[in-house]
């Protein structure tokens, strides 16, 4: 029997956890250093030796009670983050659905960081005291990191295993009133959007587009919103990341309920189960909307459903994306399911919704379902 003082055995508890982590995912050709003694993590097996030496009592007590060293220092940060830092990488493609890839950082303690934006901070702030607070990612502040300042945020997919995760885009548009305004002032040709444009389509430009091979941020934007179903449902699939990390973003053309019904149905892959609890979810967001003094007076653009399942039979779905969603001025509010004219602010979310709910819902109905 070893007998080491109390924070000899912290420290001996600590070398355990990091030979647990070399154990699960690997071996390294790297050395650990503890305290200045290399432990060569190789073979599965507890090292018995400290630089060659008998594993005794004396020599263990030698060696946790050295001077802390630089080393010692980056295998405790390893403990502390590499376990997330794998499930960050293994499980964060979905960041690429939308276009938020270089966005997001891996935090500790079931959090993750996000660029900091300061309407989204203003929603979120707002969303911890509202009604629909349990439907949106938990708001704990701003965090400086490596020099740049994020959003702080509940991981929504720290409970899941191996998830399958899809981003629908809600609303008539994706882009504020203001931007077209903007845009229209200075109506300068882009080479870019037209090959954006042609990509997907390449009927789409007219014949002096054509010839100049450049269209105007404003005729884009309008148009980028007439292929997908964000014009004929009022919301859009973005993206769909897969069990097993793949990714599919070729959802430009999905215009039709037909369409988007075959999608959800391979989402799912035709589950009961994880359809009725989307659908649920949904209702009950539903409910909420129409209780929310935020949604009430807030303008929402550009912001997603992120549906979450795995093969538990765990669903859920959030909201999510509130860099665009602007305050509407005092007094004024909106409704969410009549049509957008430019100069009301109208989004559609709820129309959007709505038609979501009675896709999912004729869905669940189908018979082949299991």
């Amino acid at each position: 029997t070893l007998f080491v003082s109390a924070p000899a055995r912290r420290h001996f508890s600590i070398v355990a956890v990091v030979y647990r982590l070399h154990n699960l995912f690997g071996p390294s050709p790297s050395v650990a250093k503890i305290r200045g003694h290399p432990l060569p993590f190789t073979g599965g097996v507890f090292p018995r030796t400290i630089q060659g030496k008998t594993r005794r009592k004396g020599l263990l007590r030698e060696a946790f009670e050295r001077p802390v060293h630089k080393s010692w220092r980056k295998i405790k940060n390893m403990v502390h983050w590499s376990p997330f830092v794998m499930s960050f990488k293994k499980k964060y493609p979905w960041i690429q659905l939308a276009g938020h890839a270089g966005s997001f950082k891996a935090a500790a303690n079931g959090r993750i960081l996000k660029k900091h934006c300061e309407s989204e901070q203003r929603c979120l702030d707002r969303l911890m005291n509202d009604v629909l607070k349990p439907y949106v990612p938990a708001y704990h502040g701003d965090v400086v990191k490596d020099g740049e300042r994020y959003n702080q945020m509940e991981d929504l997919l720290a409970e899941f295993d191996s998830p399958c995760v899809m981003d629908c885009k809600m609303g008539v548009r994706t882009y504020l009133e203001e931007e077209l305004i903007k845009a229209r002032k200075k109506p300068s040709l882009r080479k870019d959007m037209y090959q954006k444009m042609i990509e997907v389509d390449p009927d789409a430009p007219t014949e002096e587009e054509n010839v100049l091979r450049a269209v105007t941020k404003p005729r884009y934007m309008q148009w980028r919103e007439t292929i997908s179903s964000t014009a004929t449902l009022g919301f859009r699939i973005e993206g769909i990341k897969k069990e097993d990390g793949t990714v599919n973003r070729d959802f430009k053309k999905t215009r039709t309920k037909e369409q988007v019904m075959e999608a959800f149905s391979e989402f799912t892959r035709g589950n009961r189960n994880v359809l009725n609890s989307y659908l649920n979810r949904l209702k009950g967001i539903r409910a909420t909307l129409e209780t929310s003094p935020f949604f009430k007076c807030h303008e929402v653009i550009g912001s997603s459903l992120l549906f979450i399942h795995d093969k538990q039979e765990q669903a859920k779905v959030w909201m999510i994306d509130f860099g665009k969603t602007t305050p509407l001025p005092e007094g004024q509010v909106l409704q969410h399911n009549v049509p957008w004219v430019e100069g009301n602010r109208e989004d559609g979310y709820l129309w959007g919704l709505d038609n979501l709910i009675q896709i999912l819902t004729e869905l669940s109905q189908r018979e082949e379902l299991h």
